[in-house]
């Protein structure tokens, strides 16, 4: 599996990183919404965790536009903002989840979960998703 993990914070991404158990994991890392899209075009990773809160380009800008050239795309928002508006915005920009940051031991099993049953049947996040 390959993902690419877009967090301005270098802390977050390895924190993240170190709670994947699995070395076959494939990381690619960005700092900026931009590198998203070329990271993106580039690598065509199986997972997208970005946050919402990035320089050059925010992540629901970022999460539009990779969708806009890459439908297939399954981009999660991983983020420390639990506001209802952020996550109905993140589905309308084409966001499969929404995970919180205070929620990080939760990352690896719900990519786990969905990984193997395939982008049609995954959730959009909505405002009552934990």
């Amino acid at each position: 599996m390959k993902i690419l993990m877009v967090e301005a914070n270098t802390r977050m991404r390895r924190l993240v990183k170190s709670l994947f158990a699995d070395p076959a994991v494939e990381w690619i890392e960005g700092a900026d919404g931009s590198e998203a899209l070329s990271a993106y075009a580039q690598h065509r990773p199986d997972w997208v965790l970005l946050d919402i809160t990035l320089p050059k380009l925010d992540g629901l800008a970022a999460t539009r536009q990779i969708k806009a050239r890459f439908p297939e795309a399954r981009i999660v928002i991983l983020t420390q903002d639990d506001e209802p508006a952020l996550r109905v915005a993140a589905a309308q920009a084409g966001a499969c989840g929404y995970l919180l940051k205070e929620n990080l031991s939760e990352v690896p099993r719900w990519i786990a979960a969905h990984h193997a049953s395939g982008p049609s049947s995954l959730p959009n996040p909505t405002p009552d998703e934990p």
